[in-house]
C-alpha cells in the first residue's frame, strides 16, 4: 500500500511553498509600513490593513484548501470556470461599482472583488485544457483561432471596463503558448509590431520607415551568395541615405532605399525565392501603414490624459512634472532614497509624508526601495525570479500536458505583475496599474494568486498519478 502511494504521489515542493509564504509576509510588512505613523501605536492598525489581514487570512485558508482538493477536479471544471469568469466580467460591466473611472469592481459586504482576475484563473485553466486535449493542432486554423478567442473574450471585456492594466496581462499566455509549439514567427511579428508603435510614437514615421527599408534591405543580403561584398556596398548606400534623410532630403533618401530593395528582391524571385520576397515586401508595407496608422491614432483619437500616460513613459521631458508625471517622480526619488541598504523598516520619510500616491498598490515597490534600499529591492527580485524558475521546473517534470501548461500560464502571469510592475515605479514600463503580487494591497489579486499557487503545488505533489 505504501508503495503504490508512493508512485502517485511525489513530495510537497518546501522551496516554492516558502517563497510564497516570504512574499506574503513581506507584503503584510510593506504595507503596514505605508500605513504606519511615527506617533501611533505599532498596534494601532487603520481600517485598510485590518481589512488586507482579512484577506491575508482568508488567502492563506484558501491556499491550503487548494492542497485538499483533487487537481483533477480543474481539468474537468477548466471550461465552466472560464465560463464563470465571462459571466462575472459581463455582471461587472452592468452591475459593477465604478473606482477612478474603472467598473471594475463587485461588491460584496462592504469588501470588493475584482472579476478580471478570476478571469486570469479560469482563461489559464482553459488554455492549458485545450492545449492539452487530442483534438488540439497549431496546425490547423480552427484550434488556432479558438485559442486566441479564449483569450481575446476576456481582454475585450476587461477593455470596456476599461482596466488596460489588467488587459495587458493576458499577453503573458503566449508564453505557454511557445512552450507548446506556437511558431516564433508570430512572436517575431509581434515584437516588430511593438517596436514600430513605439519608435512611431518617439520618433517621425518616416524614421521608422527608414529603418524599415534598412532592415529589409539586411534580410534580402541574408539570402545572397556573396554576403560580404553586398552587405559593404548596401552598409555605404545605407549611411548616404541617412546623410540625405536627416539634411533635409528625406523623399529622395527612402525612394532610393525603396528602389534598392525592389531589385533585390526582384533578384530574388528571379532565384526561385518567391515566398521569401513576397513575406518580406508585404511585411516591409504593413509595418509601414502600420506605423503611420499608429502616429495618426496617437494624436487624433486619443484623450489628452491617455496621450500623457504614454509620454510619462516614453517622452517623458513633454510631460509636467507636477501633473502626469507626479507619480513617477516621487516614485523614482522613493527609491532612489532608499540608497544602498534603505533607510529601515517603519523609517521611510517619502512614505510617511504620502508623497508617492497609490504607494500601497501599484507604487508598493518604491516603499521597498525606500526602506530596504537596493539590497531589499534586489531581493524581491530574487524571490521572484527563484518561484518563477520554480514554477518551470514543475511543469518540466510533470507527465501531464495540463500540468504542463498550466504551470507556464501562471508563471506568464505571474512574469508579466511583477515585471510590470517593478518597471512602471521606475520608469521601464508605462504606468497602466498593475499590482505587485503577493505585496500590493489588494484582496482580489492576493486570493487568486493564492489560489493558482495552491492548485500548482498540488498538481506537483501528484505529478505521478495518473489522469
Amino acid at each position: 500500500m505504501s508503495s503504490s502511494r508512493q508512485t502517485s504521489t511525489a513530495s510537497f515542493d518546501w522551496i516554492s511553498f516558502s517563497l510564497y509564504i516570504s512574499l506574503v509576509v513581506i507584503g503584510v510588512l510593506m504595507l503596514y509600513a505605508t500605513d504606519y505613523k511615527q506617533d501611533s501605536d505599532l498596534l494601532d492598525f487603520t481600517p485598510s490593513f485590518q481589512r488586507q489581514l482579512i484577506w491575508v487570512v482568508i488567502s492563506l485558508g484558501a491556499f491550503v484548501l487548494m492542497l485538499i482538493v483533487d487537481w483533477k477536479v480543474w481539468y474537468t471544471f477548466a471550461y465552466p470556470l472560464f465560463g464563470l469568469a465571462i459571466f462575472l466580467l459581463l455582471i461587472v460591466l452592468l452591475f459593477g461599482t465604478e473606482v477612478k473611472g474603472a467598473r471594475a469592481w463587485i461588491s460584496v459586504f462592504g469588501f470588493r472583488f475584482q472579476p478580471s482576475e478570476f478571469a486570469k484563473l479560469g482563461t489559464c485553466l482553459a488554455l492549458s485544457a485545450y492545449l492539452s486535449s487530442s483534438r488540439f493542432s497549431f496546425s490547423e486554423s480552427r484550434s488556432v483561432l479558438t485559442l486566441f478567442a479564449l483569450v481575446l473574450s476576456p481582454v475585450l471585456l476587461i477593455l470596456m471596463q476599461p482596466d488596460a492594466g489588467s488587459a495587458i496581462v493576458f499577453g503573458s499566455f503566449f508564453i505557454m503558448f511557445f512552450r507548446s509549439g506556437l511558431t516564433p514567427a508570430i512572436y517575431i511579428l509581434g515584437l516588430s509590431f511593438i517596436l514600430v508603435f513605439i519608435f512611431s510614437l518617439i520618433y517621425s514615421p518616416y524614421v521608422v520607415m527608414l529603418a524599415l527599408f534598412m532592415g529589409g534591405l539586411v534580410f534580402c543580403i541574408s539570402q545572397l551568395d556573396n554576403k560580404l561584398v553586398w552587405s559593404l556596398a548596401v552598409a555605404i548606400m545605407s549611411i548616404a541615405a541617412s546623410v540625405l534623410f536627416y539634411q533635409g532630403f528625406q523623399l529622395p533618401a527612402l525612394v532610393g532605399l525603396l528602389s534598392l530593395m525592389t531589385i533585390f528582391l526582384f533578384y530574388l524571385l528571379q532565384k526561385g525565392k518567391a515566398k521569401f520576397s513576397t513575406m518580406l515586401f508585404s511585411s516591409v508595407l504593413v509595418l509601414t501603414l502600420f506605423s503611420f496608422g499608429s502616429n495618426y491614432a496617437f494624436h487624433e483619437f486619443l484623450q489628452p490624459h491617455q496621450k500623457d500616460r504614454i509620454n510619462v513613459w516614453l517622452q517623458p521631458a513633454e510631460t509636467d512634472p507636477h501633473g502626469s508625471r507626479y507619480n513617477l517622480i516621487q516614485s523614482q526619488a522613493a527609491i532612489g532614497s532608499g540608497g544602498l541598504q534603505g533607510k529601515g523598516f517603519l523609517n521611510g520619510t517619502m512614505t510617511k509624508l504620502n508623497y508617492v500616491p497609490e504607494q500601497s498598490t501599484d507604487f508598493i515597490f518604491s516603499t521597498i526601495g525606500e526602506e530596504q534600499g537596493f539590497i531589499g529591492s534586489i531581493g524581491i527580485v530574487v524571490l521572484f525570479t527563484i518561484l518563477l524558475i520554480r514554477m518551470t521546473i514543475i511543469a518540466e517534470r510533470s507527465r501531464h500536458k495540463f500540468i504542463l501548461h498550466y504551470a507556464y500560464g501562471f508563471a506568464g502571469i505571474l512574469f508579466f505583475h511583477y515585471f510590470i510592475n517593478i518597471g512602471m515605479t521606475m520608469g521601464l514600463m508605462p504606468i497602466v496599474g498593475i499590482p505587485l503580487p503577493f505585496i500590493s494591497r489588494g484582496g482580489s489579486s492576493l486570493l487568486i494568486f493564492s489560489i493558482m499557487t495552491g492548485i500548482l503545488l498540488k498538481m506537483d505533489m501528484d505529478r505521478l498519478s495518473r489522469l
